[in-house]
Order: C-alpha cells, then structure tokens, then sequence
C-alpha cells in the first residue's frame, strides 16, 4: 500500500489475549504505519497487561466513550488513511483489508465495513433482538440521511486524511452514535462513501446495550441528520441552529481533558 495507514482500536475491559492475537493479526495482514489502542478506565490489572501489547497504547482514566476514544486516537495519527476497528476481532484482519483497500481501489473517503450487505457473510449471528433492533435502526438511518447504506455501525471503517480533516470539528457523539455521525458529516461533505460487504462473527461480551445505548444510537441519529443539514447549507437547520446553544465538539472537549490519558509506546515506554 503506497498509502501510509493508521488504525485505532478503542477498548474497554477487553480480553487482552485476544486483542494481542488480533493485532499482531492486522499487522501481518494491512502493515500499518502504527495501531493505537485507546483504552478506557481500565482495572489495575488491565494496565500492565495492556502495557505489553504490540501497539501504541493510550490510557484513559475515565470512560470517555467509543465515540471520544476514536476521534483522539484519530487526532493522534498524522497518516494517509485512518481506520478503527473493534477490540473483539469482528472483522477479521483479511476483512480489514478489504475495507482498507476500496480507499485506494475505488477511491472512496470513507469506506464502510458491512455486516448487512446482500454480499456479507455472517458466520456467528447477534441475539434475535440486538437483530431486530440493528435492522429497524439501519432502516430509519436510510431514510432520514444522505447515505443510503445497509450498516451504519459495523466497527470497522477507514477514512482519507482530508475528509477526516473537513468532518473532524463537527463531531459531537462520544459513543456508539459516533458511527453514524461520521457516516452523516461525510456525505454532507460530498464525500465518497462505499459500503465493503465483509464475513463478520459475532464475539461474546458486548459492551453496547440494547436499551440505554439504543436510546442514546436513536437521538444521535436524529441529531446527526440536523448536524449534517448544517454543514450542508441547509438553511431551515442552520436557522434552527443559531436558536440552540451547542455542546463543544470532542476535538474541544478532548483538548480540555488530554490530560487524563497517559500514552505507552512499545519500543519507548510511557509518556
């Protein structure tokens, strides 16, 4: 890959066999420039452990979020490509690959792993009901943005430097909704936005909750959609906007707090 790549992988309370297994797997597979592991509030016992991995390790002394965690390990990268991918190994290091790749091949700005693609494989399924809701979330997200996709929350996605460059300083969500806010800013950009069918399996110990979170996924989709509309031009939202009182972005947030997260280089220990 002529492209330098970076990939983030947010983390909390992860099985840290299986998280070393799997990015010793995406550094033998995509040969990324770095892989950073932004971990949250972890146990005592996590931070030595998490210490050893074969990755630059960032620590957060609190919860900050998928969302949040994502956008520093982004804001820390200085690549080509940037790319997440959740701590579980969903996708599999060969699937990772394939996402990663469309950004060159068919030059997309975002390109978006799918577990619900026609084309997709899923080898291991989700219970009925984080289904059903998955599905009846990804059908609303298809009819309120500008991005007709199948899957809006697989964790697994690449974006170009430049597009993350014009989205960066709208994104709000700190957790699961982030996903789709990305997704939303993105085609509000014009950006090229392809959807990678992939073989995905489903991994025990799931930390979103079908409830709580789904609520949160719910207003960060309706919100997303205002915010998009925003950044568009769209001037009945941009009206609506200037009567609100928006929270700071997570850039602004993150460089209030920066201070709470100490960073653990492999070849040159913490920082």
């Amino acid at each position: 890959m002529s492209q330098s790549l970076g990939i983030v992988i947010p983390a909390f309370n992860p099985d840290i066999e299986r998280l070393r297994d799997y990015i010793r797997g995406l550094t033998e597979t995509v040969d990324p420039s770095v892989i950073r592991v932004e971990i949250d509030d972890p146990d005592p016992e996590h931070i030595s452990a998490v210490s050893t991995l074969p990755a630059t390790v960032a620590i957060s002394d609190t919860r900050r979020g998928k969302g949040t965690a994502i956008t520093a390990g982004f804001e820390a990268l200085e690549t080509d490509i940037l790319a997440f991918a959740d701590a579980d190994g969903s996708t599999a290091p060969t699937e990772f690959k394939r996402i990663i790749s469309s950004i060159c091949t068919e030059s997309a700005d975002l390109a978006v792993g799918s577990r619900r693609h026609p084309q997709s494989i899923v080898s291991s399924h989700q219970t009925f009901a984080r289904r059903r809701l998955g599905d009846a979330f990804a059908a609303t997200a298809r009819l309120l943005l500008d991005a007709p996709l199948y899957d809006y929350q697989c964790g697994a996605k690449a974006i170009t430097a430049d597009t993350w460059s014009r989205v960066r300083s709208h994104l709000h969500e700190p957790g699961f909704a982030w996903d789709i806010e990305l997704i939303a800013l993105a085609a509000a950009t014009d950006a090229r936005i392809v959807e990678v069918p992939i073989e995905w399996e489903d991994m025990p110990g799931s930390t979103v909750s079908p409830l709580s979170d789904g609520l949160h996924m719910a207003r960060g989709l309706v919100v997303s959609r205002h915010r998009s509309r925003v950044v568009s031009g769209d001037r009945v939202h941009t009206y609506l906007n200037r009567k609100t009182t928006e929270t700071p972005s997570l850039i602004e947030r993150i460089a209030e707090t920066g201070a709470g997260t100490s960073v653990v280089d492999p070849t040159h220990g913490a920082q």
